[in-house]
């Protein structure tokens, strides 16, 4: 499938679909729990960028990368300044400062793996968060100068998320005390 193919098929689709290597994989619905961390993390976020230049977008944007031409729908993405898209659509996002993914069990392994492989493409982006579902713990990936990219993991009700490319901060317990089990 092309690029152009699989944009017209998920354009006119009642589902979404992400898009990798010439194939397009149809996303699942996510759980409770799952739809009301990145709810929660959403709220925080966009409390906390209301005013600024950073915008905060829910899983309905779709994100780009630049060498693999791959289709995402993460479910938090940040921008700051006017947000950058693609051939000047109005659907798809290419200049991210933060990704976030909530984990399920069916797809941690690749958010950790291939999805993460395919985001690093993004000159942009500075910030890959990983919040787990089932445990009080967020994954930071933050981008190095050196182009590396350094994981500190932040777990328990007291720590707290220190964002520095939106200068921002949450509290996991904001994030996960309200949260449905």
């Amino acid at each position: 499938m092309t690029e152009e193919e699989y944009l017209k098929f998920d354009r006119a689709a009642e589902y979404k679909s992400e898009f990798v290597g010439g194939e397009m994989y149809a996303m699942s619905g996510g759980r409770l729990r799952h739809a009301d961390l990145a709810s929660l993390f959403l709220i925080e976020l966009h409390r906390q960028l209301k005013g600024r230049k950073c915008r905060v977008f829910n899983s309905d944007v779709r994100v780009r990368t630049p060498k693999s031409a791959s289709y995402f729908y993460p479910d938090l993405s940040v921008v700051c300044g006017d947000p950058q898209t693609f051939k000047d659509s109005d659907d798809i996002l290419v200049s991210p400062i933060v990704l976030v993914e909530v984990l399920s069990p069916s797809t941690a392994d690749y958010d950790h793996g291939t999805k993460f492989a395919h985001y690093r493409e993004i000159s942009t982006l500075e910030e890959y968060i990983l919040v787990h579902t089932d445990a009080i713990l967020i994954e930071q990936y933050t981008r190095q100068n050196s182009g590396n990219w350094l994981l500190c993991e932040h777990e328990g009700m007291e720590a707290v998320l220190s964002l520095p490319s939106i200068d921002c901060s949450v509290n996991l317990r904001a994030v996960y005390e309200d949260a449905i089990k």
